[in-house]
């Protein structure tokens, strides 16, 4: 029996806007070691689940909490987030992108970074203005794997990526993360990051509709998380 204490809860979270529900009543459990994907059609509540865990947003009602401790200064230092927009300044080079991360997070490996550079073939001596969008979006995805935290998550990691860059991302990913941390993928691309899956999370209308194993959900239906994503959410 398993007793170790999950990296990331929800317990009984809803979060509205208003009138609207973007979440109703979440609970779930995510354990160390793993890397999850957060899937759902347009307006499921992705980026409102993503938010909330980041400290960006409050729940209405419930309780999140990671690694012990809830959403808030202490846990800036245990999630290490890349957002589905840019928000670096085109103006910095990326090497003072990379000096200022250096800076900021006690848990960032300079010599990692540099590494994935070298390994995309990214001139730490260009600024972001002159890169094209894909190579803007490796920039940001280095700079927040090279961090040694316990939570990764990440809104759309290759929506912007060339398909021959999106393997050796998927890789990076794979191979910059702990057994004692776990990353949270959020994408539409799923035929492009279900081999890199532990668990998936279907998420519709602000609540979950299957949290899984991928090798156990592969066996119960003999179909692909893609095929199986797709037949769940046809009629959306």
């Amino acid at each position: 029996m398993n007793t170790e204490r999950p990296l990331l809860q929800f317990h009984h979270v809803s979060k509205a806007y208003g009138q609207k529900l973007a979440l109703n009543d979440i609970s779930l459990k995510l354990p160390k070691g793993k890397i999850i994907g957060l899937l759902g059609p347009n307006g499921s509540g992705k980026t409102t689940l993503i938010k909330l865990i980041n400290d960006l947003l409050q729940p209405s009602f419930g309780e999140i909490v990671i690694d012990g401790l809830r959403p808030g200064q202490e846990t800036k230092a245990l999630v290490s987030y890349l957002p589905d927009t840019t928000y670096l300044n085109d103006y910095m080079k990326v090497k003072d992108v990379i000096a200022l991360f250096q800076d900021f997070y006690t848990d960032f490996d300079i010599q990692r970074a540099y590494d994935l550079l070298a390994a995309l073939m990214i001139d730490p001596a260009t600024k972001l203005k002159n890169l094209s969008k894909g190579n803007k979006e490796k920039v940001q995805l280095i700079l927040v794997m090279s961090r040694r935290a316990k939570l990764y998550v990440l809104d759309e990691p290759i929506a912007g990526v060339d398909p021959a860059a999106r393997d050796y991302i998927l890789n990076t990913i794979i191979s910059n993360y702990s057994p004692e941390s776990s990353v949270l993928i959020s994408t539409h691309l799923i035929s492009d990051i279900e081999p890199v899956l532990d668990q998936v999370i279907f998420l519709n209308q602000g609540q979950i509709v299957l949290h899984e194993d991928v090798d156990s959900l592969r066996q119960q239906y003999g179909q692909s998380i893609d095929q199986l994503f797709r037949e769940q959410f046809r009629a959306y």
